[in-house]
């Protein structure tokens, strides 16, 4: 699935487990964390720009912090950042192989022999640990569904609670962002004046 459908999907989860703006945003970004190994494109691509082959995001993408090597290195880290640290411990390893299972389902490329299986163990073995040939393309529907579907929570969340996944980049983006939307809802749940 998409960083953003990770993110939103993991920020949800903080924002209803978390009592701090600092561990709210360790838990949601314990969702994004495992395409840290995707930053082998940009490697690739600079050195295709360069002349030269490198082939960092096929080796390592899915590999390295895909499996439980990744989990417990970003609970880890992320609890020693945390004010609530065994509380961010568990759920960052919950929004982790949440992240996990949202690629299990959804992550396949554009033809059906383009899997993207779960190598739990790797980087130290690299066999596939689950494979699902049911896994639906990176773009299919399901994946539009599931996160318009986070999309609407989060709006329901700004109005109802006064915060967003915004919150996670910046405070002040955050109340504008929930001031905007709680105007919006405003604006359509008034009921008309009648003349």
């Amino acid at each position: 699935m998409s960083p953003v459908t990770h993110l939103f999907a993991s920020w949800i989860i903080a924002v209803k487990t978390t009592d701090n703006v600092r561990d709210c945003r360790l838990v949601a970004l314990a969702g994004v964390v495992p395409d840290l190994d995707g930053a082998g494109l940009a490697v690739d691509l600079a050195a295709r720009a360069m002349g030269r082959q490198t082939f960092f995001w096929d080796q390592f993408h899915h590999v390295l912090f895909h499996g439980a090597f990744g989990a417990v290195l970003t609970a880890g880290v992320f609890a020693l950042c945390a004010r609530r640290k065994w509380r961010v411990a568990l759920l960052a390893l919950i929004t982790f192989h949440l992240h996990l299972v949202c690629d299990f389902l959804g992550s396949r490329g554009p033809s059906p022999s383009d899997l993207w299986p779960i190598v739990y163990f790797g980087p130290f073995f690299r066999e596939p640990v689950w494979v699902w040939t049911g896994q639906w393309c990176l773009d299919a529907w399901q994946n539009k569904l599931f996160s318009v579907v986070l999309l609407a929570w989060i709006f329901h969340i700004a109005i109802t609670r006064g915060v967003s996944v915004m919150g996670i980049f910046s405070q002040k983006a955050d109340a504008v962002f929930v001031r905007v939307v709680q105007g919006w809802w405003a604006k359509v749940a008034r009921p008309k004046e009648v003349v």
